[in-house]
C-alpha cells in the first residue's frame, strides 16, 4: 500500500468529504486548507486518481471563473476605436423572435406540403419539434441524411438521423465507408447543395424548421412503407418554405401580432441610441421587404427609426447583393411603390431595395476596416465581406447563451474536468507496454469513450452543441472563426463596452507550441500536485502488480 498526502481547500473538501471519507484520512491543517491522505492500494488506483484530478482546487477555480454570456468573443484583433460605420442585418441581429415563429413557418410549410404538392393528410399530426435540430447541420439530399459534420469533414457517430431517428454506426459506416465527407460531395462555398454537391449545410435560425420538418416527412413515409424519391423531397421542402417567405405569409403573421414574435426590442433600441449619440454611421441591409421591416422597427424603435440610419436597404438578395454588379439600387416609397430614377446618391430617410455591394461603396466611401456588418448568417452575410472586401464582421449567435449557461453548471464543469484528466492519463500511461499497465489504460479508454455521449446530451440528444463535435471543433465552428472577427449572443452585448474597447482572441497554443502563459486550468502544475502526480505514474506500473 501506498500513502499520498494532497493539500485541498475547506471548500472542495466539503464537496468531496462524503465521498470520499471511506478512501480518505484527513486532518484540518488551518482554516481554508485540508490535508488528505489516500491510501493507494492496486484496487483504489482509479479512484484515487480521480480524487486527485476530478475533485480537486481545479474544479473550485474553473466554477469561480465561468464565462459570462453577455461577453464578446474575438477571432481576429479587432479595435473599436477605428470603427467609423455599424452596419446590421434585420432578422436575428437587431430583431430578435420568440419560438412561435419556428412553429408558424413548420406549420404553414407543413399544410403547403399537402395542399400544394399532395402530400398525404397524415402529415398534418406533426408538431414542430423546438429541441430537436441544431442549427450548421449537413442534409445528404440523395440519402436523406440529417448529421454533423465536424471541421476536418468527419461525421460525428451518433449524430446521424433517417427521419426522426438514429442511424446506427455500423450503417453510417458502410454507407460513406468510414466517416469522412469528401470536399466534392460537400456544400458549396455558401453551404448550399448544387454543381453535384449532394450536402446541403443549414446555417441560419430560419433553418430550424425546415430541418425539423424535411425529419418529420421522412419519418412518415419510413413508417408508412413508402417509396419516395428524397431529391424530390427535399426540392418540396425546399420550396415550400421558400414560399412561407417570399409570398409574404410569414410577414403578414408577424405583422397582425408583432407582441408575441418580436422580442428583446428595448435591447436594440439601445445599442442603436449608444451608437448615435457617440456620432457614429449606421445602415441597414436586410433581405426583408420594407413593410416587414417597418412595422418591426416601429415596434422596437418608434416611428422615427429611419433617422438613426443614414443608409438602409431591403429586400437586398444576400448575398447575390456582394457578388453581382449588374442589380442597380432602386428606390421605394412609404407606400412601397418602386420609383424609376437612377439613383446617384444614397440619402438619410429613404429606403432603397436591391442594388449591390460595388455600388453602395461608390456611393459611400465606406470601404476596409472602419466598417463592422452584423449578421446572424455566416455564409450570406459575412463571408464576401471578409473574404473580398475587408470589412470587419460581427456574427449573431443566439445559441451561445444556451450553451455557455450549461458549459457554466457543475454537472458540466466536473464532466469534462474528467475527461481532459483521463485523456492526459491515457496519453502518459500509453508508453507502458507490460500486460497490467495496458489493462489499465484500455479500462481508461472504455470509459472514456462512455463519456462522450454525455457531453454531446447535455447540449442536445440528437446533435449535441454547434460547436463541438466531441472533441474537435464542428464544420459550423470553423467556418464562423474564419469569417467573423467577432461573435456574441446578441446585439445588446455591446453595451458592455466602450468605444475605445479593443478585442484580443485567445493566444490558445498551436499543438507544437509550448504554453507560455499560465491559464486558470493550470493548478495541476503547483509544485504540491505535480509532486503527486509523478508519484502516480512512476509508481503505477509497481502499485498494480
Amino acid at each position: 500500500m501506498l500513502i499520498i498526502a494532497v493539500h485541498v481547500s475547506v471548500q472542495s473538501f466539503a464537496e468531496i468529504g462524503p465521498l470520499v471519507k471511506k478512501e480518505v484520512g484527513y486532518i484540518q491543517i488551518h482554516s481554508s486548507s485540508v490535508l488528505l491522505f489516500i491510501f493507494l492500494n492496486s484496487n483504489k488506483l482509479k479512484k484515487a486518481l480521480v480524487f486527485l484530478f476530478f475533485f480537486s482546487d481545479l474544479i473550485s477555480v474553473i466554477t469561480a471563473n465561468s464565462v459570462d454570456p453577455d461577453t464578446i468573443f474575438a477571432n481576429n484583433e479587432m479595435s473599436l476605436r477605428d470603427i467609423e460605420i455599424y452596419g446590421f442585418d434585420y432578422d436575428y441581429t437587431l430583431a430578435f423572435y420568440s419560438s412561435h415563429l419556428h412553429t408558424l413557418i413548420f406549420n404553414i410549410a407543413r399544410d403547403i406540403l399537402v395542399t400544394n404538392h399532395r402530400y398525404p393528410e397524415g402529415l398534418r399530426k406533426y408538431e414542430y419539434i423546438p429541441s430537436f435540430a441544431v442549427r450548421g447541420l449537413h442534409y445528404d439530399v440523395q440519402k436523406a441524411l440529417l448529421m454533423k459534420i465536424d471541421a476536418f469533414h468527419y461525421i460525428q457517430l451518433g449524430t446521424v438521423y433517417r427521419g426522426l431517428h438514429p442511424v446506427p454506426d455500423e450503417e453510417v459506416i458502410a454507407m460513406y465507408e468510414g466517416c469522412h465527407v469528401p470536399l466534392e460531395i460537400m456544400s458549396d462555398f455558401y453551404g448550399k447543395s448544387s454543381h453535384g454537391h449532394t450536402m446541403k449545410q443549414f446555417m441560419d435560425i430560419f433553418s430550424l424548421p425546415e430541418m425539423t420538418l424535411l425529419s418529420c416527412v421522412n419519418d412518415f413515409f419510413m413508417r408508412h412503407n413508402i417509396d419516395y424519391e428524397p431529391v424530390h423531397l427535399y426540392k418540396d421542402v425546399k420550396e415550400a418554405i421558400r414560399d412561407v417567405h417570399v409570398k409574404g405569409i410569414m410577414y403578414r403573421a408577424v405583422e397582425a401580432d408583432i407582441e408575441k414574435y418580436i422580442c428583446y426590442g428595448e435591447q436594440s433600441h439601445a445599442v442603436l441610441k449608444k451608437l448615435s449619440a457617440q456620432g457614429k454611421k449606421m445602415f441597414l441591409i436586410t433581405n426583408s421587404p420594407f413593410d416587414f421591416v417597418d412595422r418591426g422597427m416601429n415596434f422596437i424603435v418608434g416611428k422615427d427609426w429611419r433617422d438613426l440610419f443614414d443608409v438602409v436597404i431591403v429586400q437586398a438578395d444576400k448575398p447575390s447583393f456582394f457578388n453581382d454588379r449588374r442589380k442597380p439600387f432602386r428606390r421605394v416609397t412609404d407606400k412601397g411603390v418602386l420609383l424609376w430614377d437612377r439613383i446617384h446618391r444614397l440619402e438619410k430617410g429613404q429606403i432603397y431595395k436591391q442594388g449591390n455591394l460595388y455600388e453602395f461603396l461608390r456611393l459611400t466611401g465606406w470601404r476596409g476596416s472602419k466598417v463592422l456588418y452584423f449578421g446572424d448568417h455566416i455564409y450570406s452575410d459575412l463571408a464576401d465581406l471578409t473574404l473580398k472586401h475587408g470589412w470587419r464582421t460581427g456574427a449573431i449567435i443566439p445559441e451561445l447563451r444556451k450553451e455557455i449557461k450549461i458549459m457554466n453548471t457543475p454537472e458540466y464543469v466536473h464532466m469534462m474536468t474528467w475527461l481532459q484528466s483521463l485523456t492526459g492519463l491515457i496519453e502518459q500511461m500509453q508508453v507502458h507496454r507490460d500486460p497490467t499497465s495496458r489493462a489499465v489504460v484500455e479500462e481508461w479508454i472504455k470509459e472514456r469513450e462512455a463519456m462522450k455521449p454525455h457531453t454531446k446530451d447535455i447540449f442536445n440528444a440528437q446533435f449535441g452543441s454547434l460547436f463541438r463535435t466531441y472533441h474537435n471543433p464542428t464544420y459550423f465552428s470553423r467556418r464562423l472563426s474564419r469569417f467573423a472577427d467577432i461573435y456574441m449572443a446578441s446585439i445588446s452585448c455591446l453595451l458592455n463596452y466602450d468605444f475605445q474597447h479593443t478585442f484580443f482572441p485567445r493566444r490558445t497554443p498551436l499543438q507544437h507550441e509550448a504554453s507560455y502563459w499560465p491559464d486558470k486550468t493550470q493548478r495541476l502544475n503547483d509544485l504540491n500536485h505535480s509532486f503527486i502526480y509523478l508519484i502516480l505514474f512512476s509508481s503505477a506500473c509497481h502499485i498494480l502488480k
